[in-house]
């Protein structure tokens, strides 16, 4: 069989697990993005106390948002009122995991993985939370109001259940599209290019692993559900279980442009805190899974294994899998398609690095349009670029743009 086949057979399978999973998890995140009031949100995390940064980490866990989809709305939320502490733990909290990729885990992984990893997520965020308020007593209240990064520009009202579906297969998909089919070809090149034997036979110390898989994972940019499929490739290959965790938790909470914007946005104490409860509860949890915990719990179970290797071929993952492929394709499709020029009278174009989802876009649109000199904020995420209708001067709107945690170029 040559490699192309082999590759082939490997996406395939893979999708062939993992798409049942993943459209309901869509669908549980429109539900969550549709249903929950953001007004309600906002209001729950503005005192610096341990409820404030508790209802913040709980709020997070669910939430499917990549660590550079949720900076702007953890922003958001500190420009609001939330305070340091729970600002932290939401950004600490939500990038670990989300409904979807819990649903996906347990499907590549087993149960008591997908249970792990929402566990962690709540610990780290509440530690990272205090741990925030503790060394940054502090805190001065930005002059600038902006609104949570999930809110959207105004619409016209449709049936809720028209905007939940919307929202998951045609605003959310598109936001990971890329990086869910990039973990997926990397767990498949694992698999087929990494001999079985490389880590039982040189790297077997579990800590030296978990430091080498840390390094690695910091600068990575993935998210919480494309991160499954290579951690499942990595326990397959006899990694230990600890250093998997440290994967899945520090590949999708960290990244260099995370870490950039936080140090502008939050300050540099608040930064440090973040770090310490991601790097500290990677490695405190990951050491706790090798030597505290029954190995037997985090073995990918008999099931999964076969699952990853092929043999998932009921209708149900069938159609999901076409489904699911046939969704990705039309969203990648739409991102090639040439864009309707922008055309309007007294607009300007500026860049805006920072900005990698919907979630960014409609949070750039939706507090500029706010300002009145402002009449109308188009964001172009290909170009990077925003186009803005108005008398407002550039100053005003970097004030804004900044205020997100966003980088303003003239």
């Amino acid at each position: 069989m040559n490699i192309i086949t082999k590759f082939s057979m490997g996406i395939w399978d893979m999708f062939l697990e993992m798409s049942p999973y993943l459209l309901l998890g869509f669908a549980f995140a429109g539900i969550l993005h549709v249903l929950i009031p953001k007004e309600v949100i906002t209001k729950q995390i503005g005192k610096k106390n341990i409820w404030s940064i508790l209802k913040a980490t709980l709020l997070g866990v669910p939430l499917p948002l990549c660590s550079c989809g949720v900076i702007p709305t953890g922003v958001s939320f500190y420009k609001n009122g939330a305070s340091k502490g729970a600002t932290n733990a939401f950004l600490i909290s939500t990038p670990q995991t989300g409904v979807d990729s819990i649903l996906i885990t347990s499907s590549l992984m087993n149960w008591p993985w997908a249970i792990m990893r929402p566990i962690v997520a709540l610990i780290t965020g509440v530690f990272g939370g205090l741990l925030t308020d503790k060394m940054d007593i502090e805190q001065t209240d930005s002059d600038i109001e902006v609104e949570s990064c999930s809110d959207c520009t105004v619409k016209p009202k449709r049936h809720w259940l028209i905007e939940i579906i919307d929202y998951a297969f045609f605003e959310f998909l598109p936001d990971i599209s890329r990086q869910l089919v990039l973990g997926i070809l990397i767990a498949v090149a694992i698999t087929i290019f990494v001999p079985p034997t490389v880590f039982s036979e040189y790297l077997t110390n579990p800590f030296l692993n978990m430091l080498l898989i840390l390094v690695a994972s910091i600068p990575l940019y993935v998210c919480a559900t494309g991160s499954v499929p290579i951690a499942s490739s990595l326990l397959l290959l006899g990694v230990s279980p600890g250093a998997v965790l440290v994967f899945l938790m520090a590949g999708p909470a960290t990244n260099a442009a995370t870490i950039s914007v936080l140090w502008k946005s939050l300050g540099k104490k608040a930064t440090l805190a973040y770090l310490v409860s991601i790097i500290g509860g990677a490695l405190f949890f990951g050491l706790l899974i090798d030597y505290a915990l029954p190995s037997g719990w985090f073995t990918i179970s008999e099931t999964a294994s076969t699952h990853i290797h092929g043999e998932s071929t009921s209708w149900i993952a069938i159609s999901s899998a076409i489904l699911l492929m046939s969704l990705i394709f039309i969203v990648e499709l739409k991102k090639q398609l040439p864009k309707k020029q922008i055309i309007m009278e007294n607009s300007n174009t500026y860049t805006i690095h920072g900005m990698s989802c919907n979630h960014c876009k409609n949070s750039v649109e939706t507090n500029l349009v706010k300002v009145s000199t402002i009449d109308e904020a188009v964001v172009d995420l290909e170009a990077k670029s925003v186009t803005v209708k108005g008398t407002a001067t550039s100053d005003e709107i970097k004030a804004i743009v900044d205020g997100l945690g966003f980088e303003f170029k003239s």
